[in-house]
């Protein structure tokens, strides 16, 4: 990617985007690629452009598990925290799981609550009250869980609570993360988190659910070597797999074999708090990463968000389809309320931005009364919306919480625990794409600035970043076919760090359309033979895409978006998920 030249001479779309296609280097290894394995063109830019040499094509397409799998042992204190759960659940020792409110904790504490059950072990959740006890281990409740338990596991979470986690006298405490750590580490009898300051990073990429599922993997290993049998933790990879999705973790390496063996054991419906959950969604066809991140991962998280903290956590570890289905009817309920105060505050959030300048490296809003369990949400719609990492702060009295998320290649909770560090916020913490803050009302914009100033050191704002919309290749309706897009998807999952493939339709002509709702568009376009597809245009008229492709009819467009399946009604059919258009030569 990279060429000077804009895709088809798109230098200023409807949205006042340049195209830019795959470089003439990419091109050739495309081509190269077509030819040696005989996969269509179209998969191999998607291959070529994810840096897939011919002869890893075959195995690229299948990830292994067995082969992708890191040894858990490359990670500090893993070893020795698998040999303290054992001893727990040997010894018969009341454990509680302290997770965060989030679909990563969420998924997190199941896994570890589900793991012990399958042992015959009975543990204690105990997932935060996001307002009333903000994010991770408080002192409080880790004194109170102390008293009664002699293992507490804080899971998404506890990497910096030295207070919290000193104050669980009795108890013996072990965290397992992906946080960012600090220069010292808690009090805590084992730390397991791949971005401690002494880890190599390699595994930086995993979510807490994926440290999770090591710990588990090296606590099966020590099981087998006094030959006894741990449960089957394939049947555990669902859960692994909508964390890693849901939280954004980069869909690199083994990662990839998360999601893409979880989607199939997803599948199956046989975990029975997914299964209510899909229910609740009318979610008819198989799971794809797309209904991880968009239509079950909003719902999990409903709970931490704007309801009891807990919700998820327990829908995901259920094994009681009653409590199942009651507690997936709650979240769809909380789910709607929350999207409700979130069009709210995101509303006010880009107003706020967009009047204070979106050319920098960041963009901020701040405003009293805005809910803390939407403003993530909000700040991760700036950031698409702006393509800069972005900070929503909700005030409340003297103080404000802020949640931010991140650009690619932008590591945004590095830079506000530096703020910690320089005294800017009172706390804060994170990972690469996403990040916390607790900030005084008066140090704000300072705070802010130079935060700004950090993330623009690191390239974030940089020229082009807001204004290039990047292309695979040119397609044309007659070779979309349901077979090519099951071929593309074998190149997934996509998400963070693979983003699915875009296509451009060159020269194309609007044969109809219709409004959908208030913001919606629907369209069929041909290529003036006897070739069309239909074409969805979501939120087009929260933008210039909608009117202007409704006075389009008739005349030439390139156009640009993604190709997917579309289930209704039981019959699949392909059609375009639309990002953006433009007139030739413009």
């Amino acid at each position: 990617m990279g060429d000077e030249t804009a895709f088809l001479g798109v230098e200023r779309s409807v949205l006042g985007r340049r195209w830019m296609g795959p470089d003439a280097a990419l091109q050739r290894l495309t081509d190269a690629m077509a030819q040696t394995t005989r996969l269509p063109r179209a998969v191999c830019a998607v291959l070529s452009r994810s840096g897939v040499p011919p002869e890893g094509a075959e195995d690229y397409l299948a990830p292994s598990l067995r082969a992708l799998l890191p040894d858990p042992r490359g990670l500090r204190d893993m070893e020795r925290a698998a040999a303290r759960l054992l001893a727990a659940v040997d010894g018969a020792e009341k454990i509680a799981v302290f997770a965060d409110y989030d679909v990563d904790g969420g998924a997190s504490a199941a896994l570890v609550i589900c793991w012990l059950r399958a042992m015959g072990h009975v543990a204690t959740l105990y997932i935060p009250d996001r307002i009333d006890e903000g994010y991770g281990p408080n002192v409080p409740a880790m004194e109170t869980l102390a008293q009664t338990h002699e293992l507490i596991i804080c899971v998404d979470c506890g990497t910096v609570s030295h207070d919290p986690i000193a104050a669980a006298r009795g108890a013996d405490v072990m965290v397992v993360d992906h946080h960012l750590g600090t220069e010292t580490l808690p009090p805590a009898y084992a730390v397991v988190n791949p971005n401690r300051q002494d880890e190599t990073g390699d595994l930086g990429h995993l979510c807490a659910a994926g440290v999770v599922f090591l710990l588990l993997v090296e606590a099966n290993r020590q099981l087998r070597a006094r030959g006894r049998q741990g449960p089957d933790l394939m049947a555990f990879l669902d859960l692994v797999a909508l964390a890693t999705v849901a939280d954004v973790a980069p869909l690199i390496g083994v990662n990839r074999a998360f999601v893409r063996q979880g989607l199939r054991v997803m599948s199956a419906r046989s975990r029975v708090g997914l299964r209510a959950l899909a229910d609740v969604a009318r979610l008819e066809a198989a799971p794809t990463a797309y209904h991880l991140g968009f239509v079950l991962g909003p719902r999990v998280n409903a709970g931490g968000r704007i309801g009891a903290a807990d919700l998820g956590a327990r829908l995901l570890a259920s094994d009681d389809p009653v409590e199942a289905e009651a507690l997936a009817e709650r979240l769809e309920v909380l789910n709607a309320e929350r999207r409700e105060i979130e069009a709210a505050v995101r509303a006010e959030a880009m107003a706020q931005a967009q009047a204070r300048g979106a050319e920098g490296a960041l963009v901020w809003a701040a405003g009293d009364g805005w809910h803390p369990g939407v403003i993530g949400i909000a700040a991760a719609r700036l950031k698409e919306s702006l393509a800069r990492p972005a900070i929503v702060i909700g005030l409340d009295g003297d103080e404000g919480k802020g949640s931010g998320r991140s650009v690619p290649g932008i590591d945004l909770g590095a830079a506000v625990q530096r703020l910690v560090r320089e005294g800017l916020v009172l706390k804060g913490g994170g990972h690469r794409m996403a990040a916390g803050l607790t900030v005084a009302r008066g140090q704000i914009e300072t705070a802010m600035e130079r935060l700004s100033e950090l993330l623009a050191q690191q390239g974030a704002g940089a020229a082009g970043a807001t204004s290039d919309l990047r292309i695979d290749s040119a397609l044309m309706p007659g070779a979309v076919t349901v077979e090519l897009i099951e071929q593309l998807e074998t190149v997934g999952p996509f998400g963070a760090a693979a983003p699915a493939p875009r296509f451009a339709f060159p020269d194309m002509r609007i044969q109809s359309l219709r409004r959908m709702g208030e913001t919606h568009l629907r369209l069929r376009f041909g290529d003036g033979e006897s070739n069309s597809l239909e074409a969805v245009a979501f939120g087009a008229f929260e933008s210039e895409l909608g009117p202007a492709l409704a006075t389009a009819q008739g005349t030439r467009l390139h156009l640009a978006g993604k190709v997917e399946i579309n289930q209704w009604g039981g019959r699949r059919s392909v059609q375009l998920r639309l990002d953006d258009a433009a007139v030739p030569n413009s």
